[in-house]
């Protein structure tokens, strides 16, 4: 019996366990090896036989501890076949603690270290602390070779044998199959291809790739990047597994360290250290063992597995050698950096994420990707050596999309398979594959499948998971022997779900640490935990469901360990996971189902955040792991239809989570993945994704892989409209491998391959692909930028719905049809053969929109061939060739090419800009659908009848160094051109000679519209010669000249579209001389502007203008013009009758020159205006000869005049036959001037007015006016304004006036102004009227000026402005009435406008009436009756009292009711828009009752009751002889009403009625209608917005025909209908001047009958139909209406189809002085047809065109139509489709547009 039973003196359990472990030594090989991982189990004594073999692992497992022991006891009874009678015994005695001998138990304690490293011994003392020993060169070599040796046998023994090692999970270790492994672009890694795949069908080569380089200097440092699962660890021991195997011979010495294991190290290490006591010791040596590796570090390579595991930063200070301790971060940072062990490989495997600063920025970086399908598949086929299960288990994959995502994961292939492995047999097709959905259930089947026996202990479960989840939360994923009780261990071990290893936690340190075969089995433990144990409440549970993001910042304390466990939480929160859980928890499905219930809400309030990329990419795991089509929904809606991933790779899985959640969503997405790293077979996980519209893949480092996959997918995706490839680097044939879906997407709008490598002969590819490809439309290539512009064919066809039948046949016609082609090739190196091929094959394609191919190197040959197949190219708008090398002779070349061409319409050439393109005309058969608008203007043209429809050709070859000997050959070529209209020479070197020469040859090349020749070097000579082309030249009518500048343009007619410059109107045809409004004689003009003008240059520019047909136009500008030279050229104007206007623009000229032209006007009896402004500006106007009598106008504006100017400058003027106006505003006269000016005045032949604003004027000269305006006889007003205005106007007539008027405003007279004031007035007898306006003329003034105010006879008016009036009230203001020294005759109060106006009648005469009631009133002294005594004196002929906008109190209605009971003259009472009680509105109504001879009441506007109503109708019945009765704006009921039509029938004298709103309705017309017929002498009535409807609207026409005198008829905004204007058409007065029917419900039929009825009327002057539904049916007149001054056509729905009939009817009125056409459909064909007819119409005044649709091509039509000479003043085009500049624009052409806002608001249409 051995030492050991003995010891436990259980010699029959200990000879039955023998007997036991001998039947199955491997499984006790296995456990040896897990619980002794470093353990040499080669080596030692061999055993003779099985019996000892066993006796002494058993001996090695005893001498480990009681843990230990513990632990293999319940592993031999739980996976072992052990009897009944035999476990408990067991158990008992060697399973629990008080088995196990107490002096065996400081054992594992007391362990040497050599014994754990049997076979591989060293010195106790660490290699960095013994002294370096000298030995010789060959004793050091040998040293070296047996510690490499040494290294290569200790990985040999680790990673030998049949069984699993240690770190490699589960089983099937012989399966393994490299993963995809590609370079990262953001590094340049070596000299390896960049982007290749590195790992190709697990060939040993893509794994020696990893280090292929040829770099001599610098780190070798490589990061491997990969997700949890991908098989970065993996990989590392298969590193030194295949080094071990000699594959990797490179390399002689290879170290693996695990930065989990280094965490432990809490001490500092030297590199020595780390390498030999935490690896591999030496036997002897250490120090020339190191040495020998510094020598040769080019053969050394370092793995560091897990460096986003690394906890402890380094520190800041450098090391400078290796003797240094330091942490181990820091030896790995000094390794990278080549500080230690310099020229080393250093490996490292990570996470993505942030990864630490020690990294060089030279590091090369590796992406692992995992298993695409074929590597899948190959490991299937290595797990299942039985073919008949290999392809069962391959079919499984196959039909399940959810497999083929998790496999592409090798850790979760790997499970798969397992489960697989165990689920096939007895399973049918397809049933397997459906137990595994999820990644968490695939879990859970694994851990259901390795139960010992079936069984699955929930103790055992729960006790694990606790120890996974207390690990995740402290950071720990390694435990000690400790940490995990001995029969959970057991547990772990049995089902392979745990794995041992050696770990070292300093120099001679170490101990054997445990850890779950992979990270995500502790995190589905953890979550099992969270879900199962009764511990975790849901709050807890709860705040595990987060999303974490994936970049892992390395300063924080701890890894991020818990990344998957909120995916597992969701997985075990699915339904199917119940029962599972259920029993692991033993509790019902309901207490699970409440922990599942917490979790998806959780996952509910994530899905309503807003997320970042990776949480969404995470959540999209979450929530495919829950199987909850309702959740998944949520989630889809949430997400933003811009879904952007930035800068963190995405693998085949994410992309696959993210797809099946977007298979929920109802609405389509943009998915842009810019700077995300792929895995090249993620793509594929997008077919079929009906909810992508828009793929950005934008610097995703996709591989020509990647692309292999992605195009597949991409067939799979039409509803695809935008696909982004940017900064890919992709090479030719992956950038032909995309192109090709190009068919397949017919959805798809744009492709964007720009920033990739791309060949010319690609490029030309790619060209034959957007040629051949029917939805192509524009192919876009710019240096780095490659971009397809496609249109889907359903836009296609809605462009065709309006495209003209082009060609004959069907073929022809449809690819005519089918698209347009626009090509940009821009700095793509082009050659001249390059462009033979392309011309090749777009002859073969459709039709050319542009075609860009500037930057190139075309040179003279490449552009010629392209200049000359631009004809057969049917090129629609422009070919560019800008910057090709384009020489002098190519300009002739490229000129002689492209003028043969019949669609050219501009040709420009720079060589100093490196500028030549051609643009294009469409067509002659395309032209009709573009010239749409332009036919407004060809219609308008009087074009010969077989004159063809042309478009106009520019040549500009601008900077060219062209010279006098280049231009006959030019010409000769030019000469060939198709309607050559605009040629531009500019910026070249012609000189004089070259333009001689041209004048020559300008004749040759038919009617041009321009000549361009600036920057010539022309003298004025040449100047000269030019100017006498108009001679010579029909078309040419303007000659602009800069001498400074070097501007020199000859130009046709400048009206139309070139003086929209840049504007949006189209391209017109050559020889379109837009005469669209009668033949009229267009003038010629000449500019000369920044010159020197001597008397000499003049005369001979006089003398050549001379010879120059007319009528002419100049316009001249130079710095100064000195008198002599303005007396030379104002010498030679009678000399040139055909001169209509001449214009010196900033020209200073010298005080004198006022002088000199105002002679102008006796010298030369043509001018008819001359305006000098700030003796810098004049402008000449003359008359025709058909013009010779004409008023004359005079403008001597801020001249500097001043009192010595007067005398000699009115003497100049009187010589005028007929002066019309005079302007000296803004001159220095002062008082003085003004005094001379009024004494010459009546030798002035003045007709018109005289403006003398700003002249310095003051109030002395103010009053002084009042006393020489008599003297002055033709004046008839006069207006002084001495506020800010400084206005001072004065108006005469043609025949001496009787009466003056004279307006005074902001004066300020003072008290002692007012007496000066009213002598003045006394003398002044001819003033009958004079307004003073804001001149602080106080209460106390105005009664001191109607005090002293006597005049000997006649009338005088006076009207006072001020704000006191307005507060005084009516009792004060009547009170200063009573201060008239004459009789007052008129009083009118208005306090809202402060205004009082009198009207005094002389001599004082006294009314015997009034004297009588004045008696009356004698005997009461009060105030008041003292006030109505003197008002009765001074009133006593009073004929008006008018009352407007007042606040009468019951004290001065008592006042008038007196005061109107003594006017027995009064005429007229109007009591408007005032406050008045009952009882003062009592007392008004009696005074009234007394005033028999009223002709007029006007109480409109009040507010008055129902009693105050009947008030009123009581006294109406009295007034017999009343004429005009305005009740507007009252409300007249039924009682109100019936006593208003009893009053009306005894006014048989009533001539205007008015009654508007005042809410009679039917009833109260059909009372109207019967008494109308007895007002014989009505003339004027308004019941507008009362109401009334049909039945009321037909009794009113029937008896308004009875009316036989009625003039004005207004019946607006009542719905009267048709039927009404019917009746009223059918017997229409005759003497009807007036009709207004807005909103009256008038229709077209009714509009038409009307206007009919109105055709021919001799007396309408005004007619309104607004707001009223006409559309066609606006009025038709045949006759026409002579006298029509004013028609409102506003809002009624008018569209361009009536346009041509309203413009034939208002030619047909004559008088039209007012024209309101808004809010209306009106376009530019109605502007064009109101522009033709404007001429015609001498006295319109106003347009109102507001809101409606004209453009600015409308907007040109109207300018052209003012230009003919109409009278009219503006024209309202505000709120058109104009924009602001072209706006502004037309405004400064044409200064009568008005584009401005009234108010800030859109006028709304009238009665809204």
């Amino acid at each position: 019996m051995d030492p050991v039973s003995l010891q436990l003196g259980t010699s029959h359990l200990w000879s039955w366990l023998v007997r036991l472990l001998s039947k199955d030594p491997e499984w006790l090989n296995a456990k040896v090896k897990f619980f002794l991982p470093k353990m040499d189990l080669s080596s030692g004594d061999k055993a003779q036989d099985a019996a000892q073999g066993v006796i002494l692992q058993l001996g090695r497992l005893h001498t480990q501890g009681r843990a230990t022991w513990q632990a293999f006891i319940h592993c031999v009874c739980m996976e072992l076949d052990v009897p009944l009678d035999l476990e408990v015994p067991l158990l008992s005695t060697w399973g629990h603690g008080d088995g196990f001998p107490s002096q065996l138990e400081p054992g594992e304690e007391s362990q040497p270290a050599s014994q754990l490293h049997h076979g591989l011994k060293r010195p106790y003392q660490s290699c960095g602390s013994s002294p370096r020993l000298k030995q010789c060169k060959n004793q050091q070599l040998e040293l070296a070779r047996r510690y490499l040796q040494l290294l290569k046998t200790s990985a040999q023994q680790r990673y030998g044998g049949g069984s699993p090692g240690p770190g490699q999970p589960l089983a099937f270790h012989q399966a393994y199959i490299p993963p995809i492994l590609q370079w990262s672009r953001t590094t340049v890694p070596f000299h390896t291809q960049e982007g290749a795949a590195l790992a190709e069908d697990g060939a040993d080569v893509s794994i020696r790739d990893l280090f292929n380089t040829r770099a001599d200097k610098g780190p070798r440092v490589t990061v491997l990047l990969g997700k949890a699962g991908m098989g970065k660890t993996t990989l590392a021991h298969r590193l030194c597994q295949r080094w071990a195997d000699g594959q990797l011979d490179r390399f002689q010495a290879l170290f693996l360290f695990e930065f989990r294991q280094l965490n432990l190290v809490t001490c500092l290490l030297t590199l020595p250290q780390l390498l030999f006591d935490l690896y591999v010791s030496p036997e002897a040596g250490s120090d020339s063992v190191f040495r020998y590796l510094e020598d040769n570090a080019d053969r050394v390579l370092l793995i560091f597995d897990g460096l986003d595991q690394a906890l402890h930063p380094h520190c800041s200070r450098e090391k400078e050698g290796p003797e240094d301790p330091s942490p181990a971060l820091a030896l790995f940072s000094g390794l990278c950096r080549g500080t230690l062990l310099p020229g080393c490989w250093v490996l490292a495997t990570s996470r993505p994420g942030k990864l630490p600063d020690c990294l060089p920025v030279e590091a090369a970086t590796v992406h692992m990707w995992g298993f695409d399908r074929p590597r899948v598949e190959e490991y299937v086929g290595r797990v299942f050596s039985d073919p008949l299960w290999q392809e069962a288990a391959l079919a499984e994959l196959r039909e399940s999309r959810p497999l083929q995502s998790m496999c592409a994961v090798p850790a979760l292939c790997r499970v798969t398979c397992l489960c697989l492995h165990r689920l096939l047999p007895g399973s049918s097709p397809g049933q397997a594959a459906a137990l595994l959905p999820t990644v968490t259930q695939n879990y859970v089947q694994m851990v259901a499948t390795l139960g010992p026996r079936g069984c699955l202990p929930p103790e055992s479960l729960l006790d694990l998971s606790e120890v996974a989840l207390r690990g995740l939360e402290t950071g720990k994923i390694l435990f000690s022997l400790g940490d995990i009780h001995p029969s959970t261990m057991a547990f772990g071990a049995a089902l392979g779900l745990l794995t041992s290893f050696c770990i070292f936690t300093g120099p001679g340190h170490q101990d054997t640490g445990y850890a779950f075969t992979h990270l995500s089995l502790q995190e589905f433990f953890a979550a099992l935990y969270l879900m199962a144990s009764p511990k975790v409440d849901k709050t807890a549970l709860v705040g595990h469901v987060t999303l974490n993001s994936h970049w892992v910042l390395r300063t924080k304390a701890r890894p991020g360990l818990l990344d998957h466990l909120p995916t597992f939480l969701a997985g075990l929160a699915s339904c199917a996971c119940r029962p599972f859980l259920s029993l692991v928890a033993q509790q019902d499905e309901t207490w699970v189902s409440a922990k599942q219930a917490a979790v998806m809400q959780a996952l509910r309030k994530l899905a309503a955040r807003r997320l970042t990329g990776p949480k969404v990419v995470a959540l999209c795991h979450c929530v495919g792991e829950t199987q909850e089509p309702e959740l998944a929904s949520l989630v889809a809606q949430s997400l933003p239809c811009h879904l952007s991933f930035h800068n963190f790779p995405l693998t085949y899985t994410d992309l696959a989570a993210l797809t099946n959640i977007l298979g929920h969503r109802n609405a389509p997405i943009h998915l842009d993945f810019e700077g995300c790293p792929l895995e090249p077979h993620c793509p594929e996980a997008l077919a079929g994704c009906k909810q992508v519209e828009n793929l950005r893949l934008s610097g995703s480092k996709i591989t020509a892989r990647g692309i292999g996959h992605l195009v597949p997918a991409l067939r799979l995706c039409p509803q695809l409209e935008e696909v982004s490839f940017q900064d890919n680097q992709l090479k030719d044939w992956a950038v032909l491998n995309i192109v090709e879906v190009l068919p397949c997407l017919p959805r798809l709008q744009k492709l964007d391959l720009s920033r990739n490598n791309v060949s010319v002969s690609t490029l030309l590819c790619l060209t034959k692909v957007a040629v051949a490809c029917p939805t192509v439309r524009t192919l876009q290539v710019r240096e780095a930028d490659l971009i397809f512009l496609l249109s889907p064919p359903t836009e296609t066809a809605a462009e065709l719905q309006g495209a003209p039948d082009l060609l004959g046949n069907a073929g022809q016609r449809k690819e005519a049809q089918g698209r347009s082609l626009t090509l940009r090739l821009q700095q793509c190196q082009l050659r001249v053969h390059d462009v033979q091929e392309l011309i090749a094959q777009l002859q073969e394609g459709p039709r050319l929109d542009v075609v860009d191919l500037s930057g190139n190197q075309l040179d003279d040959e490449g552009c010629r061939l392209m200049a000359e197949a631009a004809s057969q190219l049917r090129i629609a708008r422009k070919l560019d060739l800008s910057d090709n090398g384009l020489s002098v002779d190519g300009v002739h070349c490229v000129l002689s090419a492209a003028s043969t061409c019949e669609t050219l319409a501009e040709l420009h050439i720079s060589l100093l800009h490196k500028t030549a393109v051609l643009t294009f005309a469409p067509e002659q058969d395309q032209q009709k659908g573009i010239w749409r608008r332009a036919a407004l203007w060809v219609s308008l043209t009087p074009l010969m009848p077989s004159e063809p429809l042309l478009h106009p050709t520019r040549i500009r070859l601008t900077h060219c160094g062209l010279q006098a000997k280049h231009l006959e050959p030019l010409c000769r070529a030019l000469r060939g051109s198709c309607h050559l209209s605009h040629l531009d020479f500019s910026g070249n070197a012609l000189g004089d000679e070259g333009a001689a020469q041209l004048a020559q040859l300008l004749p040759g090349l038919g009617a041009l519209q321009s000549l361009d020749l600036s920057e010539n070097g022309l003298s004025l000579d040449a100047v000269l010669m030019l100017a006498l082309c108009f001679a010579t030249l029909q078309w040419l009518l303007h000659l602009d000249i800069s001498s400074e500048s070097q501007h020199v343009v000859l130009r046709g007619d400048r009206r139309g579209r070139d003086r929209l410059a840049g504007g949006s109107l189209p391209q017109f045809p050559a020889g379109a001389q837009f005469l669209a409004f009668g033949q009229r004689c267009v003038p010629r003009t000449f500019c000369l502007s920044q010159c020197q003008l001597e008397p000499l240059s003049l005369t001979r520019l006089c003398e050549t203008l001379e010879k120059c047909p007319g009528p002419l136009e100049v316009k001249l500008s130079c710095e100064v013009l000195s008198d002599k030279s303005l007396e030379t050229l104002l010498h030679h104007l009678p000399r040139l009758p055909q001169l209509r206007l001449l214009q010196l623009s900033q020209t200073s000229l010298s005080p004198k020159s006022p002088l000199l032209l105002a002679d102008l006007f006796s010298l030369c009896p043509r001018v008819q205006k001359v305006d000098l402004r700030s003796l810098c500006h004049v402008t000449l106007h003359f008359k025709s000869s058909e013009e010779r009598e004409g008023e004359c106008c005079g403008r001597f504006t801020d001249c500097g005049l001043s009192q010595e100017h007067v005398e000699p400058l009115c003497w100049l003027l009187s010589k005028c036959e007929e002066l019309n106006q005079l302007d000296l505003s803004a001159n220095m006269l002062g008082d003085d001037g003004l005094q001379c000016l009024l004494e010459c005045l009546p030798q002035l032949p003045i007709s018109g007015s005289l403006d003398l604003s700003h002249n310095s004027i003051s109030l002395e000269s103010a009053l002084g006016l009042v006393k020489t305006l008599p003297s002055c006889p033709r004046v008839r007003e006069a207006s002084v304004n001495l506020g800010s205005e400084q206005s001072f106007w004065m108006h005469f007539s043609r025949q001496e006036e009787a009466g003056k008027t004279l307006r005074l405003s902001q004066c300020s007279f003072g008290s002692e102004h007012v007496p000066r004031l009213a002598a003045g007035l006394n003398q002044s007898l001819k003033l009958t009227a004079l307004t003073l306006s804001q001149c602080c003329l106080g209460l106390e003034q105005l009664t001191l000026l109607l005090r002293l105010l006597r005049w000997p006879v006649g009338l005088f008016s006076l009207r006072v402005e001020e704000p006191w009036v307005g507060k005084a009230g009516v009792l004060t203001l009547l009170e200063v009435c009573t201060q008239a020294s004459g009789n007052v005759t008129e009083i009118s109060i208005s306090e809202t406008q402060q205004q009082l106006c009198l009207q005094l009648e002389f001599p004082h005469q006294e009314n015997p009436e009034a004297v009588a009631l004045r008696l009356a009133h004698c005997d009461l002294g009060t105030h008041h009756n003292l006030l109505v005594w003197r008002l009765m004196e001074t009133c006593a002929r009073l004929r008006q009292l008018s009352l407007s906008q007042v606040n009468l109190c019951d004290t001065s209605s008592l006042l008038l009711q007196s005061l109107l009971q003594s006017l027995s003259e009064l005429k007229t009472f109007r009591l408007t828009s005032s406050c008045v009680s009952s009882k003062g509105l009592a007392h008004v109504m009696s005074g009234l009752s007394h005033c028999h001879h009223l002709e007029e009441l006007d109480l409109s506007n009040n507010r008055f009751g129902e009693e105050d109503t009947k008030v009123l109708m009581g006294v109406l019945e009295g007034m017999c002889r009343l004429k005009r009765l305005n009740l507007s704006h009252l409300p007249l009921g039924g009682a109100a009403l019936a006593a208003l039509t009893q009053g009306l029938g005894h006014m048989t004298l009533l001539q205007s009625l008015r009654l508007s709103h005042s809410q009679i309705r039917d009833i109260g017309a059909q009372h109207l209608a019967a008494v109308l017929s007895e007002l014989t002498e009505l003339r004027k009535i308004d019941l507008s917005g009362n109401g009334i409807g049909p039945a009321g609207g037909l009794r009113l026409a029937e008896s308004l025909a009875l009316c036989k005198h009625l003039e004005e008829l207004m019946l607006g905004y009542n719905v009267l209908g048709n039927d009404t204007v019917l009746r009223l058409a059918q017997r229409l007065p005759h003497h009807l001047k007036v009709l207004h029917l807005p909103s009256s419900g008038l229709s077209l039929e009714g509009a038409l009958i009307l206007s009919q009825a109105l055709d021919g009327c001799p007396y309408v002057e005004e007619i309104s139909l607004a707001e009223n539904s006409l559309a066609i049916g606006v009025p038709h007149f045949h006759q026409g209406l002579p006298l029509l001054r004013q028609i409102d056509l506003v809002s009624c729905e008018i569209d361009n189809h009536a346009a041509k009939p309203l413009a034939a009817s208002l030619v047909l009125c004559p008088a039209l002085e007012e024209i309101l056409l808004s809010w209306n459909l009106l376009g530019d064909e109605a502007a064009a047809e109101l522009a033709q007819v404007l001429p015609q119409m001498g006295r319109l005044k106003k347009m109102d065109l507001e809101k409606n649709r004209i453009t600015a091509c409308g907007a040109w039509l109207l300018v052209e139509g003012l230009a003919q000479g109409s009278g009219i003043q503006v024209i309202r085009l505000w709120n058109n489709p104009i924009s602001p500049d072209v706006a502004q624009h037309l405004q400064s052409q044409e200064p009568r547009l008005d584009f401005a806002f009234f108010d800030k608001q859109p006028q709304p249409p009238r009665g809204s």
